[in-house]
């Protein structure tokens, strides 16, 4: 039994090795010199670290500006998804209204329709409203979330409906039942969610590229394709300390709350 525990155990390690290597190999290219990239590939400690890769990558373009772009579009779009999620979750927990059903149903069958198919009928509309190469444009196509609704209404429905009932006898209106009893009972959720929508928001390419043409609205995944291009597609110590630079807001991100995303999914059952 301990030697079949201690060959999973092997094999984990091997798989985790496996998944890490090209993040580690993209760390450690960032700090390394031109001469090292390629007679020390395998050699993941630079010998010696050098920082002018991230100076010449800061630099060359204007990285603050796009890293400023990303981190408003990201926490706007994750502020407004988490709000009318919450918003959406409640009204289908706490009321009864006729097409109820159907109306969750749509917001889940949304979850199941990929970008590429949304994606003209929205620019053709923020093309319409002067939307194209601003903020909003970037910003209101992405209002609402399928998967949040979905997540927080499975979330609100495991709270007692005991605590909801006592807060309406006592006179509690929805509003102070949401803030008071609801949100604080699956706070992990609703932060998970909140992770969740603002590393998809980061890392989406797709909707700016199609959005942005002007080159101070970039956002990081634009700017990071732009790079690569104007560097030729050789200079691979400037390049990964772009994609450095890019990878570390969601990854501190994930880390800051890391335990609330695992035990929100723990927890989280799916109720009919």
């Amino acid at each position: 039994m301990k030697v079949k525990l201690s060959l999973w155990h092997i094999l984990l390690v091997i798989c985790l090795v496996a998944s890490f290597f090209p993040m580690i190999w993209m760390i450690s290219t960032a700090f390394k010199q031109p001469d090292q990239l390629f007679s020390d590939f395998l050699n993941p400690i630079p010998e010696p670290a050098v920082f002018s890769n991230f100076v010449h990558a800061w630099t060359s373009v204007p990285l603050g500006r796009y890293l400023a772009n990303s981190f408003f579009v990201s926490i706007t779009v994750t502020a407004f998804q988490l709000f009318t999620s919450v918003l959406a979750a409640y009204a289908f927990t706490q009321y009864e209204f006729k097409g109820k059903n159907m109306l969750f149903y749509l917001a889940v069958a949304s979850m199941l329709v990929p970008i590429q198919v949304t994606m003209l009928p929205n620019y053709i509309m923020m093309s319409e409203a002067n939307l194209v190469n601003t903020y909003a444009g970037l910003i209101l196509p992405q209002l609402a979330n399928g998967m949040g609704i979905f997540l927080l209404r499975q979330a609100f429905r495991s709270v007692p409906k005991s605590l909801m009932e006592s807060a309406r006898v006592e006179g509690a209106r929805d509003w102070k039942r949401l803030w008071l009893i609801l949100f604080p009972a699956v706070k992990p959720t609703v932060i998970s969610l909140g992770i969740l929508f603002f590393i998809n928001t980061w890392n989406e390419y797709l909707w700016p590229l199609l959005m942005i043409t002007n080159e101070d609205m970039r956002t990081i995944p634009l700017a990071l394709q732009m790079f690569i291009s104007a560097e030729g597609g050789t200079s691979w110590g400037p390049m990964m300390a772009v994609a450095v630079l890019a990878s570390l807001p969601p990854i501190v991100a994930f880390l800051l709350v890391q335990k609330h995303v695992i035990s929100s999914f723990m927890h989280s059952g799916v109720k009919g």
